[in-house]
């Protein structure tokens, strides 16, 4: 037992990977601030109507879609490191020049650059992740990723909230918080820069990216893959049947058809946040045992454990006894979290042992472009269950969906032991 204890000292990670969650957790800050008011301020408070607002949506989808592109084989020709530091800078000017817009014109160079920043951010920072830690410390490097990005949005909006709340003019107080959003992204511009590793592998350790890219595999030759083509697809499937659904469906689920209240609805998706972080070490032992296909597979089953608690609540009606049916609620956060760490702890290990480091950024970009598919679609198919079914039915709606996910990522457990 002494032994087992010793093995997994307390910061095993490193002040390198430390130094960068600490960046990321004030960037991720940065973007709580705005996400949820960009298309308020854009169309009301701006005064450009709705039409502005959806063309910087679709300026930010089209350029982020193009920078991902584009970014992969650049980190993985140079500097998965140079490529991030870039993608924050384009984040940093895209947000900055929401604080002063009042035109059509600006809105659509702030989306163009938010969406760009994205792109080449999401394309970068798995590789930028991994050179920060020891190839051990893979898994749980990424679940603390999930984490903090989480963390860091969720403490934004909390700050966002208090701050509009006593504002006298909120597009003036909007104002600001884009300025500090993207003031927010520069610190994580120098935390990438400054981790970078100053000196090339040895020849037994990982090779030098840059003498191997020019004949990696492209994004033709990685998509032929079985295993690769399967995870990205799982990458879809688990932002529109998991995480667009906790975030968009289940509040208004339990509002609108369960009579939830509003602070009920707050506590349990805080719930879910508080129990990624009170999860992580007690599961992290765990999770570095288990295969890293396990692992992902498991994380729908919980997933359609977590959505059964919903319907066990829905089912018992606004007559059961509270501490039954906020229970069930709260079971339910707590589980999906479960879910969410199985998910952030295997599925970026997989993609950089499947991809090879010679092609870790256009294996990363296709998960960003899987992502973002994933995105803009879960909401939209999710409203629409809720809008046409009762609170059980879209319950089990969404376990159906979780078990949708899980005959993917079975598929690729068996096709990888194959």
């Amino acid at each position: 037992m002494t032994a087992l204890g010793e093995t997994a000292p307390r910061t095993p990670l490193g002040r390198r990977f430390g130094l960068l969650m600490g960046a990321l957790l004030l960037s991720s800050l940065g973007n709580g601030l705005c996400f949820p008011f960009t298309s308020i301020y854009i169309s009301q408070l701006l005064g450009l109507g709705g039409r502005a607002a959806g063309g910087y949506f679709i300026a930010m989808a089209a350029a982020s879609f193009a920078a991902a592109l584009a970014g992969g084989p650049l980190a993985d020709r140079g500097s998965p490191h140079r490529v991030g530091a870039l993608g924050g800078a384009a984040l940093a000017v895209g947000y900055a020049l929401l604080a002063p817009a009042d035109s059509v014109a600006l809105v659509l160079a702030s989306g163009v650059c938010v969406g760009a920043g994205f792109g080449l951010f999401y394309a970068s920072i798995v590789g930028v992740v991994d050179r920060a830690v020891p190839e051990s410390g893979r898994r749980a490097a990424f679940a603390i990723r999930h984490i903090v990005n989480n963390a860091g949005i969720g403490l934004g909006s909390v700050v966002a909230g208090l701050a509009l709340h006593g504002a006298d003019t909120p597009v003036g107080a909007l104002r600001w918080l884009y300025l500090a959003n993207g003031l927010a992204a520069l610190p994580l511009i120098a935390v990438i820069l400054g981790v970078r590793p100053r000196t090339r592998p040895a020849p037994g350790n990982r090779p030098a990216t840059a003498e191997r890219s020019e004949a990696g595999p492209t994004y033709r030759t990685l998509l032929r893959a079985r295993p690769m083509a399967l995870l990205i697809l799982a990458q879809a499937l688990f932002a529109i049947v998991g995480f667009t659904q906790i975030e968009a469906t289940v509040p208004l689920l339990m509002h609108d058809r369960m009579a939830v209240t509003l602070g009920w609805v707050s506590t349990v998706v805080a719930a879910n946040s508080f129990a990624l972080i009170a999860l992580q070490p007690l599961l992290r032992r765990h999770l570095e045992r288990l295969p890293e296909t396990v692992g992902l597979a498991a994380g729908p089953v919980l997933w359609a454990i977590a959505f059964g608690c919903g319907l066990g609540a829905a089912l018992a009606g606004e007559t059961a006894p509270a501490a039954v049916r906020y229970g069930l609620l709260l079971a339910f956060a707590v589980v999906f979290a479960a879910g969410e760490l199985m998910y952030s702890s295997a599925f970026y290990p997989l993609l950089l042992r499947w991809s090879g480091e010679e092609a870790v950024g256009r294996a990363s970009a296709l998960a960003s472009l899987a992502w973002n598919l994933g995105t803009a679609s879960g909401p939209p198919i999710g409203l629409f269950v809720v809008a046409h079914a009762s609170a059980a039915g879209s319950w089990l709606a969404l376990a159906l969906g979780a078990a949708a996910a899980f005959t993917v990522t079975a598929a690729l457990h068996s096709r990888a032991g194959a």
